[in-house]
């Protein structure tokens, strides 16, 4: 079992929260363009950010969670003809997504700063960010994904299957926090804040050097009207 480090007064807009977040940036700027170096094959993504594109209708409205370096899931999406934004916390990681997917629009955000009265979109991708957020955060954020998208909406969610709860590990050379579930407590997270899931696909994964090997859990969910 691991031992759980959450903070129950680590909320967002504390000076706690704020501090969280800059640490978090922090060592994903220094991770930079190692990480697709470590994560080199990342086949649930792609089979997922396939399967998505088949869903959206033309020229669709993609939020893309914690887009990372924007590979593969921004340029795959802008290559298929959808108006992507992302949403980093990492300056690093912006710099490179902007280049690598000058198609796209990313924004310096944390998934917390969703505003569902700004956008709608036809859909979210969130692949592996929500395991940066405690797991008393999760059921928050997923409420905002549910807000934010267009009634029959689809988001497309991966954790790491564990018991983790903001849990500092070593990473690709750093440290972050993480947040894990068992399958079936995933689940029922995600249906409890108004999300169906309709497809659920678990894949086992070793990364090519600076992190553990993984289980990775991939769900296809949709909004109901």
């Amino acid at each position: 079992m691991t031992t759980d480090h959450s903070d129950p007064h680590l909320c967002p807009g504390t000076e706690a929260w704020a501090e969280r977040s800059r640490l978090q940036a922090e060592a994903f700027d220094a991770i930079g363009k190692r990480y697709d170096e470590a994560f080199p094959r990342k086949e649930g993504q792609e089979e997922h950010t396939r399967r998505l594109v088949g869903l959206l209708p033309p020229g669709g409205r993609v939020l893309d969670l914690g887009s990372g370096t924007g590979l593969p899931t921004a340029r795959r999406l802008v290559r298929a003809g959808a108006r992507v934004r992302g949403f980093e916390i990492s300056p690093r990681m912006l710099e490179l997504a902007r280049g690598n997917v000058p198609g796209a629009e990313f924004v310096q955000a944390d998934i917390m700063d969703l505003a569902p009265d700004e956008h709608r979109y036809d859909a979210i991708v969130a692949f592996f960010s929500l395991l940066c957020l405690p797991k008393a955060q999760i059921p928050a954020a997923l409420g905002r994904i549910r807000a934010a998208l267009v009634p029959g909406g689809v988001l497309c969610l991966s954790m790491v299957e564990s018991e983790a709860d903001d849990t500092p590990i070593p990473f690709v050379g750093r440290r972050i926090r993480v947040t894990g579930y068992g399958r079936e407590e995933l689940r029922t997270v995600v249906e409890e804040a108004g999300l169906a899931v309709e497809d659920e696909r678990v894949l086992s994964y070793e990364p090519a050097e600076g992190a553990p090997p993984e289980t990775q859990i991939f769900l296809t969910c949709r909004r109901s009207a």
